[in-house]
């Protein structure tokens, strides 16, 4: 499928996906599109709508409550930070292309335009039967409708006593922040022939492609400002779990670098502080690497707020299990969106933007005593850098199947399937730029 095709799909997989990027005029520093906003008019339906976690879903979610619900429908947000970072292009600051402020995006238009309430702090406990949280600076909320959007917690890895060991010494930023500068440091301060060695959880974690992704980018950036030195990676999964021709190609050198893949490696030990790590490999023989930068990509699951709450069992579950005709929980009238739900479509920012508008929808037919929409239909879509100046791209279209209960890719001879670009190319780098714009803007602004 050529890349006219994969727009098109994009522009047309549902009545709430993205406008399609190439008709939107940016009017901001961060093409920001005016197009998309509106103002919220008064639809006669209403109710009290908690969300928690201010994300690409969270954020989504907020907006479109008010613009579809109106004026009667009282939304409030709560999250911690002031702003958000985005996860997506994070990979383009380790290599000095972008820094954390151009990916920097906060919630003034949410609030000043759409007429979000905002609440800056954290939630640290769930009163279901009472319909309310307790935030940690005091006091407590009530709801009608919970939503929770928190993101993801991360595990420590063997040999790891603390989570601070990955702010300090280890960082895996795969949340976008100052993790994020600090291996970006490490990756400058490196003398030239030392060794970059990438972890990679078994799935699912945030992002598939983004751990391959991570590899290229910095082999890449290797390539020009270190070319003594090389990345390795150590893949829990037994093979690349995405793009594999696209990826095999980059890492076999096709774009003038060469990554060290190892798949099926299980870690043993990680020494932070001296950047060693020991795993068993494929053949279950034992050995260890000493790093020049260790990048411990680890395991992820939703928050111990959701479990306390007993929207899931972390002793067998990684995330809460959800309707996907609404991301309603076990817990009548709590929902969960984005990386903390368990359906089978990817962890990524672009599915957390598609849940929300899913949820959104659900939660007003609800407000108004109707039934959910039977058939919704959600798309997967992310580019990926290969390099400084080229690029692949991913997308699928996910469909309910009523017999299952899940939201699934249709197969290829029902017009489905998953779709990949054939290769790296700069025109892909290009509408790359249009597509984060565009996706960033649909949540923000």
């Amino acid at each position: 499928m050529n890349r006219r095709k994969f727009l098109e799909m994009l522009a047309a997989s549902s009545a709430g996906l993205l406008t399609l990027p190439t008709v939107l005029m940016a009017d901001d520093d961060k093409g920001l599109p005016s197009a998309l906003f509106q103002v919220p008019t008064q639809t006669g339906i209403s109710g009290n709508i908690l969300i928690v976690g201010g994300g690409m879903a969270g954020a989504t979610l907020a907006k479109y409550l008010r613009l579809w619900g109106g004026t009667g429908v009282k939304v409030t947000l709560v999250e911690k930070q002031p702003s958000y970072t985005s996860n997506i292009m994070s990979n383009k600051v380790l290599t000095g292309q972008m820094s954390l402020a151009d990916l920097n995006y906060g919630y003034d238009t949410l609030t000043g335009h759409y007429g979000v309430q905002r609440v800056q702090g954290e939630v640290k406990a769930i009163n279901p039967a009472g319909k309310s949280v307790t935030l940690a600076m005091g006091g407590t909320l009530a709801y009608d409708r919970l939503v929770l959007a928190p993101g993801l917690e991360f595990d420590l890895l063997p040999g790891m006593t603390s989570q601070s060991e990955y702010d300090q010494f280890t960082p895996h930023a795969w949340r976008a922040g100052p993790q994020t500068q600090l291996l970006r440091d490490q990756l400058v301060a490196m003398p030239n022939g030392r060794e970059v060695v990438i972890t990679i959880p078994k799935a699912p974690y945030r992002c598939p492609p983004g751990p391959y992704e991570r590899a290229c980018v910095v082999a890449d950036w290797l390539a020009d400002n270190k070319p003594a030195s090389r990345v390795i990676v150590l893949d829990a999964n037994p093979a690349i779990l995405v793009e594999q021709e696209n990826f095999s190609a980059a890492f076999r050198g096709d774009f003038g670098y060469i990554v060290d893949y190892r798949p099926g490696c299980t870690l043993t030990a990680v020494n932070s502080r001296a950047r060693s790590v020991t795993y068993t490999n494929a053949k279950g023989s034992s050995h260890a690497i000493q790093a020049g930068v260790l990048n411990p990509i680890p395991p992820q699951r939703a928050p111990k707020l959701l479990a306390d709450a007993g929207l899931y069992n972390p002793a067998a579950e990684m995330s809460v299990p959800v309707n996907v005709l609404s991301y309603e929980s076990r817990l009548k009238g709590i929902h969960v969106i984005g990386d903390a739900s368990n359906t089978t479509q990817p962890k990524a920012g672009h599915i957390g933007n598609q849940q929300a508008k899913t949820c959104a929808d659900a939660i007003l037919r609800a407000l108004q005593g109707k039934a959910v929409d039977p058939a919704p239909v959600t798309n997967s879509a992310c580019y990926t850098p290969i390099t400084a100046t080229t690029a692949t791209w991913l997308s699928a279209v996910y469909q309910y199947d009523a017999e299952k209960g899940i939201m699934k890719i249709p197969a290829r001879h029902h017009g489905g399937g998953a779709i990949s670009a054939s290769r790296a190319t700069t025109e892909n780098y290009k509408d790359m730029q249009v597509w984060f714009s565009t996706l960033m803007a649909d949540s923000f602004t």
